[in-house]
């Protein structure tokens, strides 16, 4: 009898792990296309210029999971640019190094920040973006 409950508690458990690794927002990669499309519309981009192997982009990205654990109904749309693999968009978007941040609105840019991991000042940009964006 115990032997048969010992693969269920298990399947519980991976599916536990599985669920919390999931991040709080998806992020998708940056395609010219997809950012175009985007300012078309008019919709609140952030580009986070990332790269895997930076542990400024990593404090950023759990930042970030916060904001969107904290406020799951936000519009705000992340697109990544590899830094390591997009040079030409690290250029465009004169991004100084890994771990900066844009946030545009149209082809409005709202915001630049380079390595900024401080919560309250992350959010408190983004929120400002979001409830302008929805008063309009």
């Amino acid at each position: 009898m115990m032997l048969n409950t010992i693969p269920t508690i298990i399947r519980a458990l991976m599916l536990l792990v599985a669920m919390t690794a999931l991040p709080a927002f998806a992020k998708q990669a940056f395609t010219e296309q997809g950012f175009e499309q985007a300012q078309a519309a008019n919709e609140l981009v952030l580009i986070d210029v990332y790269a895997t192997w930076c542990p400024t982009c990593k404090k950023q990205s759990k930042v970030l999971d916060a904001y969107f654990s904290e406020y799951p109904d936000s519009k705000l749309k992340v697109l990544v640019v590899d830094f390591d693999k997009q040079k030409d968009w690290v250029s465009f978007f004169k991004a100084p190094r890994q771990s900066t941040l844009l946030l545009y609105r149209g082809e409005e840019q709202l915001w630049f920040s380079v390595a900024e991991t401080n919560k309250e000042r992350i959010f408190a940009r983004l929120r400002e973006a979001e409830q302008a964006s929805a008063a309009e």
